[in-house]
């Protein structure tokens, strides 16, 4: 997948993973090279209900984060977004192993300890503790279809 234009910076698919001793965490190496070495990812707990880390790299935030550059100061919930999403995301480098190192309170906010599934969501990625990810991947395929239909898939 990695080298194909119309599919860089795309992300599919499920790695399962272990964090190492020192409790990092090595990204499969087609994602890396779809994020775009050499980078950085930023890491942030997810803004659904969910509790997982949403993975984004560099770029892609940026391109998110330029909405909230353009907000008023005068925008109280907007800036209350950006004080909180900057105050638990984090932005991490990866070794050149394509290791990163989450910091401990995100990881103790998705429950991820030793395991963990690595799911593609297409711009960016999520990382999940296996038992929660059990508890959301049961979607049926009528959920699936009208989840597609509704989005204009």
């Amino acid at each position: 997948m990695g080298g194909l234009g119309e599919a860089s910076g795309i992300f599919v698919g499920r790695f399962d993973h272990l964090l190492d001793p020192k409790r990092r965490l090595t990204i499969p190496s087609e994602w890396r090279e779809n994020a775009g070495l050499p980078g950085s990812l930023y890491v942030l707990p997810s803004l659904q209900k969910n509790r997982c880390l949403s993975v984004y790299p560099a770029r892609e935030m940026v391109r998110k984060l330029n909405n909230l550059r353009s907000l008023s100061i005068a925008d109280d919930s907007g800036r209350q977004f950006a004080r909180l999403l900057g105050s638990r995301s984090q932005l991490v480098p990866w070794d050149s192993a394509g290791r990163i190192r989450i910091k401990d309170e995100l990881l103790e906010y998705a429950r991820l300890t030793e395991q963990v599934v690595l799911i593609g969501s297409i711009q960016s990625f999520e990382l999940w503790n296996p038992e929660l990810w059990k508890q959301v991947s049961g979607v049926s395929d009528s959920e699936l279809s009208e989840a597609a239909r509704q989005i204009g898939f």
